[in-house]
Parts: structure tokens; C-alpha cells; sequence
């Protein structure tokens, strides 16, 4: 395995677990306090999407110029070599998505928290007036 794939594997293994993080129903104090910081990893961590989207268009580049084994004239050590190449880029496909879909979902947590706070707030407010 890569280094590349290496450090996107364990990207997606930190966001799923910030994401559970996020979801556990911690004490609220707690749980603002999680969701601030949060917050204010994500920005810096925008970085993800782009690094996911450069890999997953390699793996894309590297699938249309990548030779064919599907006639017989090829042996079998060759043909176990493509598909187990053919093996590894879909696991790499299905990491580069994952980390885009877990950086969204822990986003759009963040942001649905912070709409609630900001609610509750307003709910507050209105109730003393």
C-alpha cells in the first residue's frame, strides 16, 4: 500500500471517529464543547476533499491506461495480478469517497448544532420578553 493510501486511511478512520464522537449523546456542555472544536477543525481539514478528489482522478487515469487481461493468451499470474490490481483501485475508490462523504456528514452535524444552539437561543429570548 502507498503512503498516500496509507495517510487517506487513516484520515477516514479520524473522521469516523470524530464523526461518532459528534453523534454520542454527551451532557450538553460537553457536547458544545466538541461541536466548537469541531468546527474549527474542519476549515483546515477542507484540505481532505481535494487530496480525496486528486486520488480518486489517478485512479481514474491509471484505470483507462492500464493494460487488459481478458484474452487468452494471457496467463493466469497475469491475470491474477490484474484483477487483484483492479481490487486494490476499487478499495482505494472506496476510501477516497468515504472520506468526502464523512467530511460532509460531519459538517452538516456541526452545522445542524449549531442551528439548534442558535434556536434555543432565540426560543429563550422570546420567553423573556
Amino acid at each position: 500500500m502507498a503512503l498516500q493510501w496509507v495517510i487517506l486511511t487513516w484520515i477516514v478512520a479520524a473522521e469516523a471517529a470524530l464523526a461518532l464522537l459528534v453523534t454520542l449523546p454527551w451532557p450538553r456542555l460537553i457536547k458544545s464543547q466538541i461541536v466548537s472544536l469541531t468546527s474549527l477543525i474542519l476549515q483546515p481539514a477542507a484540505s481532505v476533499l481535494f487530496f480525496a478528489a486528486f486520488q480518486l482522478l489517478d485512479l481514474y487515469w491509471k484505470n483507462e491506461h492500464r493494460l487488459m487481461c481478458t484474452s487468452e493468451i494471457c496467463t493466469s499470474e497475469e491475470r491474477t495480478r490484474y484483477e487483484k490490481s483492479m481490487f486494490k483501485a476499487q478499495r482505494n475508490a472506496i476510501l477516497c469517497v468515504s472520506a468526502c462523504l464523512l467530511y460532509w456528514c460531519i459538517s452538516r452535524i456541526c452545522k445542524y448544532h449549531k442551528v439548534i444552539k442558535e434556536l434555543e437561543e432565540a426560543e429563550k429570548r422570546l420567553k423573556d420578553n
